[in-house]
């Protein structure tokens, strides 16, 4: 009673349970003591600390809270599929891609992480699941129409995995890998044009070779250059809770350098028609370097400004540090993607040579 919603708003639950208390104090020698509302929570969760975070599950897999929902809730408006990340590895490219297909939709933006609803991996969490399905729209069609949803952020994060698998269990998951060192300094770079001070204050070799007795923002950018780049960690932690079957692992350089080749696997495993012809739909443009729609009248959509950004390459020595930094995690993500029958991307195959 201290932290379960009352779904009919009528007061019932605390009429019930109020004279519960009474007839049991009246009819047995039981002496009832109670506290505050928020005392009692502070209480309950003091004996029960596993119950303190919600784990919340898709409320129409029973009848009975369905059968207590208002009519003008649908369980149809969650995501069939989430594109998961890493950041930095062609996410944003792959959402304006699906967008191009007329059978699906996304999540509408959030005002303050724009396509991004990051829902699992934040305190949006706490929020409910009310607030997640108001991010979508109703479908026109539930059988054909497919809704999903971006957050990049969701790959490396340790809740979201569990947080999904209990809403979503029979969701799709896509996620793109790039090389680890490209993905590293293409964070930095991002860092240092958002005026990031770490990044403008320390070289990228800085950055990726300090230790524990460095700067906590040095330590702090370090991480986010080096963690998501641990691929094969991130993955086992998504394939404990959902199955092979239903997670695909794009290569990030195949879709930058043949979208329509990609996007044609992608349709497939998400089961989704008509087939789209992105062959059609996509134009190659020289003056960004990168595939972009093309409109009526040979126009051109790319993504904005701040994608695609050029900056210089990155110097031997970081490299080198980066490489030996990720051998072990690389060996044992190709080692993962063996087991589950996937081909092992240029980038991989080329850092798997500099083992040997």
């Amino acid at each position: 009673m201290t932290h379960l919603s009352n779904y009919g708003n009528d007061r019932l639950g605390l009429y019930t349970f109020v004279n519960l208390a009474n007839f049991l104090k009246c009819w047995t020698n039981l002496r009832l003591h109670t506290l505050p509302p928020l005392e009692l929570a502070l209480h309950y969760f003091s004996l029960f600390p596993e119950q303190r975070n919600p784990l919340w599950q898709n409320p129409c897999d029973d009848k009975r809270h369905k059968d207590i929902w208002s009519k003008e809730k649908t369980c149809d408006r969650l995501p069939k599929f989430m594109v998961v990340g890493p950041q930095k590895t062609g996410t944003t490219a792959l959402y304006l891609f699906l967008l191009m297909h007329p059978s699906i939709s996304s999540s509408f933006p959030s005002s303050k992480t724009f396509e991004e609803v990051q829902f699992f991996n934040t305190n949006n969490y706490h929020k409910g699941i009310d607030w997640y399905m108001e991010f979508f729209p109703v479908p026109s069609n539930v059988s054909t129409d497919f809704l999903f949803e971006k957050s990049a952020n969701y790959f490396p994060s340790e809740d979201t995995p569990r947080r999904a698998a209990a809403l979503l269990p029979k969701a799709k998951i896509l996620t793109l890998l790039i090389n680890p060192s490209d993905r590293a300094y293409s964070w930095y770079q991002h860092q240092r044009a958002h005026e990031d001070r770490a990044a403008l204050r320390f070289s990228f070799y800085e950055v990726i070779s300090a230790n524990q007795h460095s700067a906590s923002e040095l330590r702090s950018l370090q991480n986010r250059c080096l963690g998501p780049g641990l691929y094969h960690t991130h993955l086992e932690r998504w394939l404990r809770y959902y199955p092979p079957s239903q997670m695909m692992i794009i290569d990030g350089q195949q879709l930058r350098n043949d979208p329509a080749a990609v996007m044609d696997e992608v349709q497939k495993f998400l089961g989704v028609s008509p087939h789209f012809n992105y062959s059609q739909a996509l134009t190659f443009d020289p003056q960004k370097g990168f595939w972009c729609q093309l409109l009526d009248g040979g126009r051109t959509k790319c993504l904005g400004k701040s994608k695609g950004r050029r900056y210089p390459p990155m110097d031997p020595e970081s490299r080198d540090f980066l490489s030996r930094f990720y051998r072990d995690h690389n060996i044992d993500l190709s080692k993962l993607l063996h087991r589950l029958g996937q081909p092992l991307p240029a980038w991989l195959r080329e850092e798997l040579q500099k083992v040997r």
